[in-house]
């Protein structure tokens, strides 16, 4: 099966306008997560989805695909959605452009899964690291089944529990490699809004609990690390530092 790796690159954030140029190590993160996907997929199936000029310069000089979307998409979703349209694939897989260390092993993971469950749509996971409070509303706690399909995604700790001795002894929390096909993107979409899960959470891969497709999750490579806010580019950089010594 044909897959893709398209990066929604929205400039226009609400908590971080500009994110996806922002310099790590000197190079723009979205150049960063461009480039660990091509290793996944190779460059001609790299494309960075986004409404900004600027983006899609940055990216296309650096040699790869840009695809100009509407600066109104409700979520990367969205946005993903309406790329699809533009490319022809059996499988589209969503690496969003906050996620500069994202392992191209977890990407082809993805396509695998995507290409044996095909009526799943595929979300990774990894562990909380110690050092990450799993409090944050920065980081979408997940819980599974025991087949590991999504029961719920919360920025609040998840699982819940009544009695200490059952505290969990550590969290999932969402990475944020998608993969679908075009029939489910334009399903996505065509809700025309956001779920009122996905609003209060602000997690959009919720809408689909509401248009009712069920959620394989998968464990990624642990020590994944996003960039949401100004504050996590240093921890980010000194991550990228260390991988880039290695």
């Amino acid at each position: 099966m044909r897959a893709c790796v398209i990066i929604p690159a929205r400039f226009a954030s609400t908590r971080f306008p500009g994110k996806p140029l922002i310099p790590l190590l000197g190079k723009p993160m979205v150049l960063w997560v461009a480039e660990l996907s091509a290793l996944a997929v190779g460059k001609d199936h790299v494309y960075i989805a986004t409404e900004n000029e600027q983006i899609a310069k940055v990216v296309r000089s650096a040699g790869f695909n840009s695809l100009m979307t509407n600066p109104s998409a409700l979520t990367g979703t969205d946005r993903l959605a309406e790329a699809s349209q533009m490319i022809e694939y059996d499988i589209y897989v969503n690496v969003q452009g906050d996620e500069p260390l994202v392992e191209p092993t977890d990407i082809r993971r993805c396509i695998a899964l995507k290409t044996s469950h095909p009526e799943l749509i595929i979300n990774g996971f990894c562990w909380i690291g110690e050092d990450e409070e799993p409090a944050s509303i920065n980081i979408p706690k997940v819980i599974t089944t025991e087949s590991e399909k999504l029961v719920y995604m919360s920025r609040s700790p998840l699982p819940g529990y009544k009695d200490q001795r059952n505290a969990p002894e550590r969290y999932k929390k969402q990475v944020c490699i998608y993969g679908f096909t075009r029939e489910e993107l334009a399903a996505y979409a065509g809700f025309g809004r956001k779920s009122s899960l996905e609003a209060c959470e602000d997690i959009e891969i919720l809408r689909f609990l509401d248009i009712n497709r069920e959620v394989l999750m998968y464990e990624c490579s642990p020590g994944s690390l996003a960039v949401d806010v100004v504050d996590d580019v240093a921890k980010v950089e000194k991550a990228l530092s260390e991988r880039v010594a290695a």
